[in-house]
Formats: structure tokens, C-alpha cells, sequence
């Protein structure tokens, strides 16, 4: 744990660069291409020019003839822009959930998973699934729901046991993990009782980001926004407690409230992302660690930026899972792993020559 983090390393983030156009540019950029790459590539060929003409004519007020079939339309509009959509949402949900626990615990290997929220939620869906309450699709299906409120849930016993141990930073990440550990077992206990349904269980824990329509997008949109509201709304403060949080009580800030607030709103969004698309493990470390080494450490950069950042390297993730094998999909959750594994080694390995 690094809750003893120098000053001078605070002081640092505090003074860090201020969020500027050329990296907003590029965040944009890197949104655009790889929405566009998520509509344009896929098993089912269709022109590049077709596409965009169909994106035109969705827009109130421009009538452009795309040339495209009805199938052609669906494959569009029901398919890949809704899975664009879900992608951008849960990679920048995820990866602003990773950087916001970052910030408020100075701690840089702290992700979404920190708190047991893919524990819990990976047993609540459990639960669910083995129970036969749906097919994890729909907007009020019980196995999202059960996997969101799972991830909330656990994130509240974290919170009380942690507060139990006397509020620090270190015993809340403890707390965490404890509570990630027992309800693993208990999700474990749940499959071996119902071993017919082990492989569907598997095939969710790994992630995935097929939609069918727009119930999922919709879903978690609002808390989507939610988050990302909160979150920039108190990066300024996230640097501020880089300080330390007595330096930080003397500027003015509390350092409890302001830790609690952004970690429920990181946490709600993030049990939100897991429950509209599975276990994706890794989001929240590769892409605010990139930003944060390319762009600064400073809290006021790398959260808007890990929303940009992150929704792309979802989508490119999303991209690879559909295309790397002929006639099948991979779990997206095994690219990120595939990518993330060694990224967290080298990311442990830094943090000790304090490189964040």
C-alpha cells in the first residue's frame, strides 16, 4: 500500500499540467476512429461511404440515401452502433472508476475490482443465472440487475468493514479484499451445487459486449453520466489529497468526504459496467497508468482523458475479441487480460521507483 505517499510527489500532482487542447484532440481523435472502425469492420461487408451515409441520414433535419439493404440498416443500427455505443460507455466507465480509486486512495494499482464489486456482482449474476431468471439480455433482465446490485452491495460491507477498522485507506483496501475473498467462495460454493449451468456462468465472468438493441446502452447510460459528473467534479480535490490529508485539511479539504463521495460514484458506475457487460478486468489500470505517463499525473488530466481514452480502448478491444478467430468471438475480458496481465507487472514494478 502507498498511503504514506511523499509530499513531494503531491505537491507535484497539485502543480500538474492543466488539461489542454492538443490532448483533448487527441482523445477525441482516438474516439472517432475507433467508433468508426466498430461500425465499418465486422463479418458482414458493407462500404465504407455506405456507412457514413447511413450515419447522415440519422440525424434530424439530413435525408441521405445510403444505398443500403433493410438487412444492411439493421446490421447498423441495431447491431453495431448500439455494441459502439455500450463500448465507449463501459471502457470509459471502467477506466474513470480505476483512475478516481487511484486518485482517492494514492494508490496505483487500486481498479474498479478493488472494493469486491466484481465479486459481489459476479455472484449476485450467479445466483441468478443458476436460479434460471433470464438470459442476460433486456433492459430490466434479473441477471444484470442481480450482478448490479451484487457489486453494490459488496462495495457497502467494504465500506462498513473499513470504517469498522478505523476509516484509513489502508484498512478499506483490506476490507475490500477480504470481502472480494468470501464472496468468491460463496460463488464458487453456488457453482459446484449447480454444476449444468458452470459454462454459461464462465462465458459472463469473461466478459462481453454483445447487444442486440439499445436496452443496454440505455441502461447504463445514466449512471454513466452520473459518474463522470461526479468523479470531474471533484479531481481538483483528488490532487489537493496527493498531499497528504492533513495538508489537505489545512487547504480546506475534507479529506473523508471528498474519498467517500468519489469512491460510491466510481462504484456506482462501475457495478453499473459489470452489470451490462460481464467481468472486464484490467480497463481501469492500462488506461489511466497510459494517460497519466504520456499526458501527467495530475487528476485534472488524467480523469477527462481516461473517459476518451477509455471508451476507445474498449471499442479497439472489442474489435480484436470479434476478429481474431474465423466464425467465433472471444470473451473482450481475455484481450484485456491478454494486454493487462503484463501491463500490471510492469505497473508493480514502477511503482516502487514511484513512477505515478
Amino acid at each position: 500500500m502507498t498511503d504514506a505517499r511523499p509530499v513531494e510527489a503531491g505537491a507535484e500532482s497539485l502543480r500538474g499540467t492543466r488539461l489542454g487542447f492538443g490532448a483533448v484532440a487527441a482523445g477525441l481523435f482516438a474516439v472517432v476512429v475507433a467508433a468508426f472502425a466498430g461500425l465499418v469492420i465486422g463479418p458482414f461487408d458493407i462500404p465504407v461511404g455506405d456507412v457514413v451515409a447511413e450515419l447522415l441520414d440519422g440525424i434530424p433535419g439530413i435525408s441521405v440515401d445510403s444505398g443500403l439493404s433493410r438487412t444492411e440498416e439493421a446490421v447498423i443500427d441495431d447491431l453495431r452502433l448500439p455494441r459502439v455505443a455500450l463500448g465507449l460507455m463501459v471502457g470509459a466507465t471502467l477506466s474513470l472508476s480505476g483512475a478516481a480509486y487511484q486518485g482517492a486512495f494514492r494508490n496505483p494499482l487500486a481498479d474498479p475490482y478493488l472494493l469486491g464489486i466484481a465479486a459481489g456482482a459476479g455472484l449476485g449474476a450467479t445466483i441468478a443465472i443458476t436460479e434460471g431468471l433470464g438470459d442476460g439480455s433486456g433492459l430490466l433482465d434479473p441477471i444484470p440487475l442481480a450482478a448490479f446490485a451484487g457489486g453494490l452491495g459488496a462495495v457497502w460491507i467494504s465500506y462498513l468493514a473499513g470504517h469498522i477498522g478505523g476509516r484509513s485507506t489502508v484498512t478499506l483496501i483490506l476490507a475490500g479484499v477480504a470481502v472480494a475473498s468470501f464472496l468468491t467462495a460463496c460463488q464458487t460454493y453456488v457453482l459446484q451445487a449447480n454444476s449444468d449451468v458452470i459454462r454459461e456462468v464462465f462465458n459472463w465472468i469473461l466478459g462481453r459486449l454483445s447487444t442486440s438493441g439499445w436496452d443496454e446502452p440505455k441502461l447504463l447510460a445514466p449512471y454513466f453520466v452520473i459518474t463522470v459528473v461526479v468523479v470531474l467534479r471533484y479531481a481538483r480535490a483528488l490532487d489537493v489529497l496527493a498531499v497528504g490529508d492533513e495538508e489537505a485539511a489545512s487547504l480546506g479539504v475534507n479529506p473523508q468526504r471528498v474519498r467517500l463521495i468519489v469512491v460510491v460514484a466510481a462504484s456506482l458506475g462501475a457495478a453499473a459496467a459489470v452489470s451490462v457487460s460481464g467481468l472486464i478486468g484490467f480497463v481501469g489500470i492500462i488506461v489511466p497508468h497510459t494517460v497519466r505517463l504520456v499526458f501527467g499525473a495530475s487528476n485534472r488530466v488524467v480523469l477527462p482523458l481516461s473517459v476518451l481514452f477509455g471508451g476507445a480502448f474498449m471499442v479497439a478491444a472489442d474489435l480484436v475479441a470479434r476478429s481474431v478467430l474465423d466464425g467465433a468471438e472471444l470473451p473482450i475480458g481475455v484481450v484485456t487480460a491478454f494486454i493487462g496481465a503484463p501491463f500490471f507487472a510492469v505497473v508493480l514494478r514502477s511503482s516502487r521507483r514511484e513512477v505515478w
